[in-house]
């Protein structure tokens, strides 16, 4: 049976996709004359962004995080810690409040994984952020891939790939019956005359004895506007079959819109056989945009930046990612594909899914080096805005995850020049002041719906 939403025009959700740190996805590039990334450290930074991103429409700032340094590379952190790929890294999580406080409307999507921290932990920690934030928080599952992450927090190595998501499917497990199932409705009574603020009845333990975790006790924090945070999810392997049991919204990074459609594919697919609807998952993709007033001007912009990539630190970050040190390989020769522990979609988008190319080290450095692992998108605001909805058809995605190569001056770029346009062509709906995060990108509720896993976990409503 044929999609009648497939490649129907439709309002495309936009979220920015950033890092506290001097290089996120575009090594080198902190020394070009206009980028202030070295500034990530100050607060003032990070809410003008936001402040940014709101006026543009933007309904979520994405925050990327990782527990380890870049390591693979020639077996040594060395150039990534001297081009400052990832590393020095604020924790995300922290500067959530300062920017909910200065903004209405903006989404906070924050990562953390499930392989080194307690979930009783981090269930606390979530839904003390959905509070502060009015309900405007989402969270990026991710299970890491960095073996010095491990080895930082006392293991020998990561958990192998299957294993991790493995252990994530009880990680969240324990968490839905905590958000989902500690509190009953009305349980938070506020009852000054009755001197009962909480109702002991209404309160119910976790009751998790699991492989790897136990929690026998409730929730420390009383239900959030959201319950459960809007749950992001990023994965295009074994992540697939995790993210259809449980994402909201996954975010995917893929050179070509080809690429890109392949996974989106699947993961719809494997959504409906999840007994979920395929489309209430919103799927976003990772572009990095350049505009500028004109065609021509964009270019010339983009040209400005190749001087400033710095190759070894491109090297470095995908190795990283991947596990695959190019170090010693053949600059020209073709890329293999292999299997390793690290971040598999990651290698397999520029070997095993992108037959009709021919990716070598050299090329690989070139094109990291400028927006990671997505495509960049040139050209006046007009000209961005007809790629994007090139790829809302061809991708058959509902929105993207936007990066700025120049920090954070494409950004400034992509509201001034594409927002606009969007607006123009009602592509681009921002979001309704006071509505929660998941009201927002799902069109729904401020719950869980009821198809999802975690819905199960709610106590029967009396």
């Amino acid at each position: 049976m044929s999609d009648p939403t497939r490649g129907a025009r439709r309002p495309i959700l936009l979220s920015a996709f950033d890092m506290p740190t001097p290089v996120h996805q575009s090594p080198g590039l902190w020394r070009h004359p206009e980028d202030r990334s070295a500034e990530y450290t100050d607060i003032d930074y990070w809410v003008q962004l936001a402040r940014t991103l709101e006026q543009g429409g933007f309904h979520n700032l994405f925050f990327a995080d990782v527990l380890g340094q870049y390591d693979v590379y020639r077996d040594s952190a060395e150039e990534a810690v001297r081009g400052g790929v990832q590393f020095p890294l604020l924790d995300p999580t922290v500067l959530v409040p300062a920017l909910a406080q200065a903004t209405t409307r903006l989404g906070f999507g924050v990562t953390a994984s499930t392989g080194y921290e307690h979930p009783y932990l981090l269930a606390r920690r979530l839904s003390t952020l959905d509070h502060v934030t009015r309900g405007r928080l989402a969270w990026n599952i991710v299970t890491s891939y960095q073996d010095s992450a491990a080895r930082n927090l006392g293991l020998d190595r990561q958990l192998g790939h299957d294993a991790r998501y493995e252990r994530a499917e009880e990680y969240l497990d324990v968490l839905y019956r905590l958000w989902e199932g500690s509190f009953d409705d009305g349980a938070i009574r506020r009852d000054r005359e009755a001197g009962v603020y909480t109702d002991p009845a209404g309160v119910h333990g976790a009751g998790h004895h699991g492989e790897a975790f136990t929690v026998p006790g409730p929730a420390l924090v009383e239900p959030s506007p959201q319950r459960t945070p809007f749950l992001f999810q990023a994965g295009a392997s074994r992540g697939q079959r995790f993210a259809a049991r449980h994402a909201e919204a996954i975010f995917l990074i893929g050179h070509t819109p080809e690429v890109v459609a392949r996974w989106v594919r699947t993961i719809r697919r494997e959504v409906a056989d999840a007994g979920r609807d395929p489309r209430a998952v919103k799927i976003l993709a990772g572009v990095t945009v350049v505009a500028d007033r004109t065609d021509e001007a964009a270019r010339e912009r983009l040209e400005s930046y190749r001087p400033w990539v710095d190759v070894d630190a491109a090297l470095a970050l995908f190795a990283g990612w991947t596990g695959v040190d190019l170090s010693t390989a053949d600059p020209d020769a073709p890329l293999t594909h292999a299997v390793t522990d690290a971040n598999q979609s990651a290698l397999a988008a520029f070997t095993t899914l992108d037959e009709g190319a021919r990716w070598t080290p050299r090329r690989l450095a070139e094109f990291v080096g400028i927006g990671g692992r997505g495509p960049v998108l040139t050209g006046s605001g007009a000209t961005v805005a007809d790629e994007l909805e090139r790829w809302v058809a061809e991708a058959d995605v509902d929105g993207f995850n936007v990066i700025s190569a120049v920090r954070p001056a494409d950004t400034e770029s992509f509201v001034r020049r594409v927002s606009p346009e969007l607006f123009r062509r009602g592509l681009l709906e921002p979001a309704r002041a006071g509505a929660t995060l998941r009201e927002t990108l799902s069109g729904a509720g401020p719950a869980l719906p009821a198809d999802h896993h975690g819905a199960g976990f709610r106590r029967a409503r009396v």
